[in-house]
């Protein structure tokens, strides 16, 4: 059965708050994702939380009660409380009526299997969770084996960057290291590097794309940096018909990736 809490001093109240911070993410080892759909998305791919706690409505719809008995019988720990309570543990005014912690995968390049898939995401230095969510959610509408960020980037399990994956998170392989160490990783098997640049001529649209391929998108403001440049195999730039100069990350990611995906079909 449910435990129920109905104390905002409440111990659990205060460590499922501290979630929306990385550094007791990382403490703890675990990240949050908010409401029905997106749980359900992490159950139907084998993930059940290590803990769920909920309102009484919550617990209403079918598949949320199923959720909550899976998880109770797997040893997770399922919690009834009121919906200000759930406030307080969400930050929200409105909060989802379903909130719930899973276990941090290993982000490391090791844990890649790159037989997976022919095509993967590379972020280099995106500070945007909500960019980081949108690129895994892309990733997996597009059928890619998932993200690898590069460097300094924002944390992809954040409340936000979870919530814009809209479930993706679960779909993807996820992993975080350095430019140093990501370089020799890609060139241990077949790889082609492929940047979107402002610094080339070579339309997205007529680029010779080769599979297992890459696809790494710099930071939002700056680009990818020179060097990094430098090591891609193929550099492609979207054309901007209008006054501005370049798309929002995530959004030139999704571009250049279906259009992989075309040249791959077409040919």
């Amino acid at each position: 059965m449910p435990r129920e809490i109905t104390s905002f001093s409440n111990d659990t109240v205060k460590r499922i708050r501290a979630l929306r911070d990385k550094k007791a993410r990382r403490a703890e080892g675990l990240f949050l994702a908010e409401g029905l759909r997106i749980i359900a998305e992490a159950r139907d791919e084998g993930f059940l939380p290590e803990l769920i706690a909920f309102a009484p409505k919550g617990a209403e719809h079918p598949l949320a009660a199923s959720i909550i008995e899976a998880t109770e019988a797997a040893g997770g720990d399922a919690i009834l409380t009121s919906p200000d309570i759930l406030s307080k543990m969400t930050g929200k005014d409105n909060p989802q009526s379903l909130v719930a912690a899973y276990k941090q995968p290993d982000t490391s390049l090791a844990e890649i299997d790159r037989s997976k898939a022919d095509l993967w995401f590379v972020g280099e230095r995106i500070r945007d969770p909500g960019n980081i969510g949108t690129m895994l959610r892309t990733a997996d509408a597009v059928g890619a084996g998932g993200l690898i960020l590069v460097d300094d980037s924002a944390d992809p399990f954040s409340v936000e960057a979870v919530r814009a994956s809209m479930g993706a998170l679960f779909t993807n392989q996820i992993a975080q290291a350095s430019w140093e160490e990501f370089v020799p990783w890609l060139r241990s098997g077949p790889s082609q590097l492929v940047g979107t640049s402002l610094q080339t001529d070579h339309d997205y649209l007529d680029a010779p794309y080769a599979a297992p391929c890459f696809l790494l998108v710099g930071n939002e403001s700056q680009g990818l940096p020179e060097a990094y440049e430098a090591e891609c195999d193929l550099l492609v730039k979207i054309p901007m018909a209008g006054r501005a100069d370049s798309l929002n990350a995530a959004v030139a990611t999704a571009v250049t990736a279906f259009q992989i995906r075309a040249s791959w079909r077409n040919r």
